[in-house]
This record gives structure tokens, C-alpha cells and sequence, in this order.
């Protein structure tokens, strides 16, 4: 028997999941109305493109999944929460793409970590080499380009689904790095009655298979989802209590999805074998 609170935390996962697909739909015709702006009056027009979701996320590459357009405010928006987060170190984002996902050069029985270094503190993650190649070597070759370095973590989701999504250069929900990856690891022993536990590391994606790029996101709570994120890493305890406090800060609409309050930039993204 399905009890109230499913009942409500199914509502939730519906809403979210409708306002993906017209975030979706309001991407396609923005780029539609773009190309026939540009083309009569030749100039080139960059229009906002829809976010990842985590399904969450479809790509916000968004989810991902995951992203989309920002959400609404709410009427009710509560007051900003102080901002925890430090200074941004200086430097610029990098804006170079790829046509093709980087070969595979990643010692796949061998352990590799990911290190955030972020304006709120240092995010360590134990990378499943082995259950997701592709991505990991796609980590471990944007990372080393510092792809990630200097971008913003740009959507908070505190409602239904936990979780903090990052990886977007344009720090808007719709970057990449020019190519995609293949979905893996989706029968993952760790996703269990269709949630994704606290400290699990997944891909954003479009809503569609293989549809990865560089967009990932972070969950502290457990969050029920579809498993069709390519979960691939662990957050460490100390990492946690970053996102913690993240997530504490609130996120910017009051609606349960938009920037975070906090203002998480990634200084450094580093990945390391063992």
C-alpha cells in the first residue's frame, strides 16, 4: 500500500520531471527562433538553451539530468541565507571542445579519486573505474585540460530529489565538452528501490540514453530516481559536510530548484590514480 508520503514524494518527482520536458521544448525553440534571427539579420544570437536535468539531471550538458530554463520564483521565496562560501580564486574558464570522446587511456583496474577543490572546501570522490570506464577516463582527460576549473556549480534541487549539479562551463545548464559518453554501471548494487544514495556521484544526461557530457551531480540525500544516471563515484565523509553545507544555505528561488545561495566555483578539479 502506497503511503502518504510516497504518494507526496512521487508528486514531487511527476512535477519535476514535467518541468524538464518543457524546459527541453523551450530550449529546441529558442534555438529555432535564434537560427532565423541570425540568418535574416546575420548576426549570430546566443539564446538560453535548457538546463541538464538528473531526470534530475538530464543534461544540463542536465542533467543532466542531469538539467532548462530557471524555474520560476515563488512567491513564498524565504529570505537568502547567508552565503558560506569563500572568495573564488582568480582565473578564467576554459572554453575549449572536443568532437570526440577522448580514447581510453585509464588503467581500469587500478583506483582513481577526484579531488573539487571548491570555494566551500575540498570534495574528494572515489571514482568506480572499473564499472565506468568511459566516464571516469572522460574525468580524468577534462580534468587534466582544466575543463572544470573556475565553473560554477549551478543548480541546487532541495525538494523531491537532493542534490547539487555541476560541470557546465557556462555555469547556465546547457555546456559541454563537444562530445558524449555512453550510460554505464545503471545496475549498480548501490541503487537500490530506485534511489540514489546520499554521497552517490552521477552524470546529468538529456533524458535520453547515452547522452552524457560533462555535467554531474552531487546527491546528500537520498533521492529517489530512475536509474538512468551513470553513477560513478563516492563523496568521502569531509566531503560530505561540504555539501552539507551547501545544501543548508538553500537554493535561490525558494521553489526547490535553482542556483544555490551558496556560491560554489570549482578553483581545481583534480584526478589521481592510487
Amino acid at each position: 500500500m502506497v503511503t502518504q508520503e510516497q504518494r507526496k514524494r512521487q508528486l514531487a518527482r511527476e512535477k519535476f520531471l514535467r518541468q524538464q520536458q518543457r524546459r527541453t521544448s523551450a530550449r529546441r525553440k529558442a534555438r529555432m527562433r535564434n537560427s532565423v534571427i541570425a540568418s535574416v539579420l546575420g548576426v549570430i544570437v546566443i539564446g538560453s538553451v535548457a538546463l541538464y536535468t538528473t531526470g534530475v539531471m538530464k543534461n544540463d550538458d542536465k542533467s543532466n539530468a542531469s538539467a532548462n530554463v530557471t524555474p520560476t520564483p515563488s512567491a513564498s521565496a524565504t529570505k537568502k541565507a547567508p552565503d558560506p562560501c569563500e572568495k573564488a580564486a582568480a582565473g578564467k574558464i576554459k572554453t575549449e571542445t572536443w568532437k570526440k570522446e577522448p580514447a581510453v587511456t585509464i588503467d581500469k583496474s587500478a583506483k582513481y579519486t577526484m579531488t573539487l577543490a571548491t570555494t566551500c572546501g575540498d570534495i574528494d570522490i572515489a571514482l568506480k573505474t572499473s564499472a565506468a570506464p568511459h566516464t571516469v577516463n572522460s574525468f580524468n582527460f577534462l580534468a587534466g585540460k582544466g575543463f572544470f576549473d573556475h565553473t560554477k556549480c549551478h543548480r541546487l534541487t532541495t525538494s523531491g530529489i537532493y542534490v547539487l549539479q555541476c560541470g557546465d562551463p557556462t555555469g547556465a545548464g546547457s555546456g559541454g565538452p563537444g562530445y558524449t559518453i555512453p550510460d554505464e554501471n545503471l545496475k549498480d548494487t548501490s541503487l537500490k528501490g530506485g534511489t540514489y544514495p546520499a554521497g552517490t556521484v552521477a552524470m546529468a544526461n538529456t533524458g535520453q540514453k547515452h547522452t552524457g557530457g560533462s555535467q554531474f551531480f552531487l546527491v546528500y540525500k537520498d533521492s529517489q530516481l530512475p536509474a538512468s544516471y551513470t553513477p560513478f563515484g563516492t563523496i568521502s565523509a569531509s566531503g560530505m559536510k561540504v555539501l552539507n553545507k551547501i545544501a543548508a544555505a538553500g537554493e535561490s528561488t525558494g521553489a526547490g530548484d535553482g542556483a544555490p545561495n551558496a556560491t560554489v566555483v570549482i578553483n581545481k578539479a583534480t584526478v589521481t590514480k592510487s
